[in-house]
Parts: C-alpha cells; structure tokens; sequence
C-alpha cells in the first residue's frame, strides 16, 4: 500500500469554522455527515474495520448524517456505535470529504468529517443499516474500499500508525458556559452561576465529551465551571475534581499553579477534561504551545490565542506520548452554534 504523507492542512481542525452555518438542516445544498476510522493491533498488526451496507451493496467507513444542531464529532461517535455496536473514544482528526451527490438525492453536495478512533466498549452487536463488519488489514482495506475516495482517509491513518502518533489520548480544554452577568449578582464571585443559555449548553457538551471519552475530568471550583462539567460526569460516571489553581482568583494569587496542573497531565498521559476562564487560557495555551505538533495546531492555538475561546467552547487535542516528549498531533474546536 502506498503511504502519503497526511498533508497538515487537512487537520485545520475546526470543523464548524466562523462564518458557517453548524446546523446541517439550515443549508439543504449541504448534506454533513460524520464517521470513524475505528483502528485495532492484532498480534502488532493494524487492522482497520469496514462495513458493509445492503442497501447500497458498498464497504466504506462507518458514517452517518448528523441529527440537527449534532456536533460532528458526536455524530461520528454516535453513527459508528448504531451501525457497528461499538463504542470508540475519539483520537487524531482525518481529512475530510466533500463530493457531489447524485441527480436522486437532488445533486446536493456532501461533506464528511473523519477521526480515528479505537473501541471501548459495547457489544459489537450490528444494530442499523449495516449487515457484516470486517477488520482487515489496511492493504486489504484499501483494495475492499468501494469509493476511492475512502482511501485517503485510510492513508492518513497509516501515516500516523508509522509515525507513532495513531495510538493517543486526548486533552480537552473547555471554557465554562454563559454564567449569569457579574453585575447582576450580588454574592461572591466563586459562586455565580450558569444562566439559563449556559444550562442548556452544559447538556450539550455531554454528548462530545463522550465521543472523547476523559477518564477524569479538573475543574475550577467556581460554580460555573463545575456545573458545566456536571452532567457529563454524572452521566459518564467520571470523577471530577477541583483544583484552585485553575480559578481566576487562585490564578491572580498563583499563575504558576497552571503550569504544575499541565505537567502532571502531560506527565500522567490520560485522557482528560480541564474545565477553566477565560483569563486563564492565555496560560493554558502557553503549556500546550509547546507540545504542538505542526504548523496547522500552531494556527490553532494561535486563533485561540488572539480571540480566546466562547464559553462553552471544548478544544480538543489528540496528544501522542507523554511528559516533555507529549506531541500534540491535532487541535478541534467544537465550537457554540451561532
């Protein structure tokens, strides 16, 4: 199989950019669809899964068309678990698709957002559009791949496995959601809460983190950051902690507190969701600069730098290694519907 190199450009990373519409239903000459490279090692050997779907008698990647106002990674997420059974966490962002459909379908275009990903969990149980699921090796992928254009997916995928950066763990770095306005609340700071737009982004966030899958979860203890996490933790049954060194108040006092709290998660290698303020991911960024990986993450942190993250906005890094030598391979922002 012939390898290219994954060309960096594709892994610019935010998948619903500014100036875009993120909800797949507005724009009907758009039809945004989401899917997963799920990816194993048998006896050291990397085997990729296909499927195979009746209806149209092709083997492609498990995918699916996101549900409205669906994130794209929550979709692929969702889509590979409905049609495969399996659960995946989420790791480095593959290019994406976009083609033209045909005259049955109204000649609308296609986008398709790609990740790897490896399982977790579930039964492997088929459930929807899909009657046989095979692991084959990339060489008999590629030559299986009904549509050549799946094949770029795949050759990215196979550049990361020889690069050592395929098999990741993800650092999540979420802004808190719209809490209530400071000049509106008389009590202290520390306490302010989520108002009702914030709430009902915090439920949102549930199903992306997901698709990622943090085994634990820092947060400031401001009221505001901790119930933007809440309901991911108690759904995902994650442990989640507080640490003051990621408060605003403990960061004015203490701004070296940031860089201990990023280098024991470099250090630790698990995947992981930080939950902060804004004034505190000017110092975020400055840790996870260093690990970038290449110039596309560059360009995203540097975005992020120049106009900080919406609150309740999640930057997603697939990081390969760990401690100084920790790479972060792609950046995603998962960003507010506008």
């Amino acid at each position: 199989m012939s390898v290219q190199p994954l060309d960096l450009l594709t892994q610019e990373t935010d998948p619903s950019p500014p100036g875009t519409d993120h909800d797949p239903v507005c724009s009907p000459a758009v039809v945004r669809a989401a899917g997963v490279l799920v990816w194993r090692l048998k006896k050291r050997r990397l085997q990729v899964a296909l499927v195979h779907r009746p209806r149209y008698d092709d083997w492609s990647w498990p995918k699916g068309k996101l549900e409205r106002g669906e994130d794209w990674a929550a979709a692929a997420a969702r889509e590979t678990f409905e049609e495969t059974g399996m659960r995946v966490r989420l790791g480095p962002r593959l290019p994406s698709q976009s083609y033209r459909l045909g005259r049955a379908e109204g000649g609308a275009s296609k986008r398709v957002e790609y990740w790897a990903g490896h399982q977790i969990g579930g039964s492997g149980t088929l459930v929807h559009e899909v009657d046989k699921v095979v692991w084959l090796t990339p060489a008999k992928a590629e030559r299986r791949l009904t549509y050549p254009r799946d094949r770029e997916q795949l050759r990215a995928l196979v550049a990361y496995a020889e690069s050592g950066d395929l098999d990741t763990w993800t650092l999540l770095v979420v802004r808190h959601a719209k809490a209530q306005a400071r000049k509106s609340w008389k009590k202290p700071d520390m306490i302010r809460p989520l108002n009702t737009v914030g709430k009902r982004r915090a439920q949102r966030l549930v199903p992306i983190l997901a698709a990622y899958a943090p085994e634990r979860i820092l947060t400031s203890p401001s009221t505001r950051c901790h119930d933007t996490m809440a309901p991911f933790a108690q759904e995902a049954v994650v442990p989640l902690s507080t640490k003051r060194g990621l408060s605003e108040e403990e960061h004015e006092d203490r701004p070296y507190k940031v860089a201990k709290h990023l280098t024991n998660v470099f250090h630790a290698g698990r995947s992981i969701a930080i939950c902060t303020h804004g004034p505190v991911l000017e110092a975020v960024m400055e840790q996870l600069h260093p690990h970038a990986d290449s110039r596309a993450v560059e360009a995203v942190f540097r975005r992020v730098g120049e106009s900080s993250m919406d609150k309740g906005e999640i930057l997603a890094c697939a990081v390969a290694g760990r401690g100084r030598d920790a790479r972060i391979v792609t950046a995603t922002r998962h960003r507010i519907p506008r």
